[in-house]
């Protein structure tokens, strides 16, 4: 059975994206609102910038005590984040992942964000594989140094 690429993969196909001046408290509100765990950070001519996730929120924002209505997102986010092509497998894509230690990945095609592949869009099997080859690469790595 061919595996599934990230975007056969992905349940919303919706991109949920904020220009970079946009405060921290509104990323929280997007977030809450599209039931999603990042936003996109893009220019007005959809360039991806950068990615705001959960966790960026805990450990930027929470976790700083900074200002969630006078912080820009910008300011907050991850830069140039990591992307895939949307054919790629998803055990590729949630090696990655595991590897990088992330869990949203945004699918782009030249230069137009298609989606963002979530770790809890694969399925057991595929994290399965993935765990098996992150585990293999740590292994590889460690022999040749």
């Amino acid at each position: 059975m061919a595996e599934r690429t990230v975007f056969q993969s992905i349940t919303r196909k919706h991109v949920v994206s904020l220009m970079p001046s946009a405060s921290v408290r509104e990323a929280a509100g997007v977030m809450t609102h599209a039931n999603c765990g990042s936003v996109l950070v893009v220019e007005p001519s959809d360039r991806l910038l950068g990615i705001l996730t959960e966790r960026d929120l805990m450990t930027r924002v929470l976790a700083r005590g900074v200002d969630p209505d006078r912080t820009s997102v910008r300011e907050v986010m991850t830069p140039n984040p990591i992307c895939v092509a949307p054919e790629t497998p998803v055990s590729d894509a949630v090696c990655l992942m595991l590897e990088r230690g992330f869990r949203h990945l945004p699918l782009v095609r030249d230069k137009l964000v298609l989606g963002v592949f979530s770790i809890r869009d694969a399925l057991p099997r595929e994290l399965g594989t993935a765990q098996s080859q992150a585990e293999f690469n740590e292994l590889l790595n460690d022999v040749l140094g």
